[in-house]
C-alpha cells in the first residue's frame, strides 16, 4: 500500500506533519481530515531504489542495525506514563527519558521528538517520523490516545500490550527452539551425508556394476549437483533470503506477507486471534474515550498492524457512510468471527459496544495463551514425522540396494 507524507494546519493554527499507509490520495486527505486538520501539502512517497543517490548508512542501518529491544519501550511506556501522571510537561518527560535511556537510538529518538514539539508537531506525528524506533501499533495508540484525551491510559494499554508480545515472543521461541535444533541437525546430515557418505556408495554400487533402484539414482544425482554446484548454491540461497526480505518491505510484499501468514496452518489461527482481541481491545478504548466512529475505525485499522486486516478494516468506512449499521458492514468484510459479530450487534443494540469489546479481547488474549502453550505439541509430531520421512529415503536409496546386492550373492 503506498504511503504518503502531508503536512497540515489545525483549527488552532498548529503545523503537524506525519505520514499515513492510503490506497490514494484522496483517502489520504480524508485521513488528514478527521484528524482534524486541513492538508498544505501531501505526497506519495517513492519506493526505495538501488540507485547511485542510494544512502548506504541508511540502507545498512535498515537492514543490519540493531532494533530497539522490547524491554526498552515497555520501561519507556510505563516510565511515560507516570511522569505524566505526575504533572512534568510531555518535552521534558521525554529529555529526562532520553538522557537515562539504555539504548542510544531510543535516546537519541526522544530528544528529536522533544525537539519536534516544541516546534508544534503533534507527539504521534512526531514518533512517525522514527518508525525504526516505535512499531506502528505504538505510534497509532498513542494517536488514539491523544484524539481522546486519555495519553497516560494509551501508554499503560501500550505497556500491556508489548508485555504480551514480550511474552508470546518469548513463548514462539520456547517452543520453536526443538524444531529448529532439529532442522539445523537435519540440514547438516544433508551436507555429511552428500558429500562424503554417498559418493562412497557411488563407487561401491559402480565396481558392482548394479542395476540400482530410481531413488538410488536421484540420491546420487542429488549429491552430484551439490558437489558440483556447492558455491552456487550457497550463493543462490543468500541471494534468495536477501530478495525475499527486501520484497516483504515494500508495501505489496508486506500486504502479500501478511494475508499469506494468516492462513499458515497453526501459527495462522493463533495470530488471527491475537489480531482480533488488538482490534477489539483498541477499539473498546476509543469508542470509551468519545473519539467518532469513522476516526476509531481508522485508528484501529492502524494499530492492527497487519496491512491486509488494515485495509479490510477501513473497507467499513464505505458501508457506514452509506447508512449501514457496523455490524452488517463488518459481516459483509469477512473478517471477523460469529462471536465478534454477535457482540458487535448486541452492543449496538444495548449501547455497550465498548464494554462488549473489551469482552471479546479478554477472550481471544486468552485463546492466543492457550494457543500458545500447546504449540510444542502441534510441532513435535510434524518434526518426528519429517525426520522419520529422511530416514526411510536413505533407507531405500542406500541401504536397500546393499541388501538387495547381498542376498544375491
Amino acid at each position: 500500500m503506498p504511503r504518503f507524507s502531508y503536512r497540515a494546519r489545525t483549527t488552532n493554527g498548529q503545523l503537524i506533519r506525519g505520514e499515513v499507509d492510503a490506497d490514494n490520495q484522496r483517502t489520504a486527505a480524508e485521513y488528514v481530515f478527521n484528524l482534524g486538520a486541513t492538508p498544505l501539502a501531501l505526497e506519495e512517497e517513492a519506493e526505495e531504489s538501488f540507485g547511485a543517490d542510494m544512502d548506504v548508512g541508511k540502507l545498512f542501518a535498515k537492514y543490519f542495525g540493531r532494533p530497539v529491544p522490547l524491554n526498552e519501550l515497555i520501561i519507556f511506556s510505563r516510565h511515560f506514563r507516570s511522569l505524566l501522571h505526575a504533572g512534568v510537561p510531555v518535552t521534558r518527560a521525554l529529555r529526562g527519558l532520553g538522557e537515562n535511556a539504555n539504548h542510544q537510538k531510543l535516546g537519541s529518538a526522544l530528544y528529536e521528538i522533544a525537539n519536534s514539539l516544541e516546534g508544534g508537531s503533534a507527539l504521534a506525528n512526531s514518533m512517525d517520523q522514527h518508525r525504526d524506533v516505535f512499531p506502528p501499533l505504538f505510534i497509532h495508540m498513542i494517536r488514539v490516545g491523544e484524539e481522546s484525551g486519555q495519553l497516560e491510559t494509551a501508554l499503560a494499554r501500550m505497556a500491556e500490550n508489548l508485555e504480551q508480545e514480550r511474552v508470546t515472543r518469548d513463548r514462539v521461541k520456547s517452543a520453536l527452539r526443538y524444531p529448529t535444533f532439529v532442522l539445523i541437525a537435519i540440514a547438516a546430515a544433508f551436507v555429511v551425508v552428500n558429500i562424503f557418505v554417498i559418493p562412497t556408495f557411488a563407487q561401491l554400487f559402480e565396481s558392482m556394476d548394479a542395476e540400482l533402484p530410481v531413488t538410488t539414482q536421484l540420491l546420487l544425482g542429488l549429491s552430484n549437483f551439490t558437489r558440483n554446484n556447492g558455491t552456487i548454491l550457497l550463493g543462490g540461497t543468500i541471494a534468495v533470503v536477501f530478495g525475499i526480505r527486501t520484497y516483504l518491505r515494500t508495501p505489496a510484499g508486506k500486504f502479500q506477507w501478511d494475508a499469506a501468514k494468516l492462513k499458515l496452518p497453526i501459527v495462522g489461527q493463533v495470530l488471527n486471534r491475537a489480531l482480533l482481541a488488538r482490534f477489539a481491545r483498541t477499539f473498546a478504548m476509543a469508542l470509551r474515550a468519545g473519539v467518532p466512529l469513522l476516526t476509531a475505525i481508522d485508528s484501529v485499522a492502524d494499530a492492527t498492524d497487519n496491512d491486509y486486516v488494515s485495509g479490510g478494516i477501513r473497507s467499513l468506512r464505505t458501508g457506514i457512510e452509506r447508512g449501514e449499521s457496523l455490524h452488517s458492514v463488518c459481516q459483509k468484510s469477512g473478517l471477523f468471527t460469529p462471536m465478534i459479530l454477535q457482540m458487535l450487534a448486541v452492543g449496538e443494540e444495548t449501547g455497550q459496544l465498548a464494554d462488549l469489546m473489551d469482552q471479546v479481547a479478554d477472550f481471544y488474549e486468552s485463546e492466543v495463551e492457550s494457543d500458545l502453550k500447546r504449540l510444542p505439541s502441534y510441532i513435535e509430531p510434524i518434526m518426528i514425522g519429517f525426520i522419520g520421512l529422511l530416514v526411510a529415503v536413505l533407507a531405500v536409496g542406500i541401504f536397500m540396494p546393499i541388501w538387495q546386492m547381498s542376498s544375491n550373492i
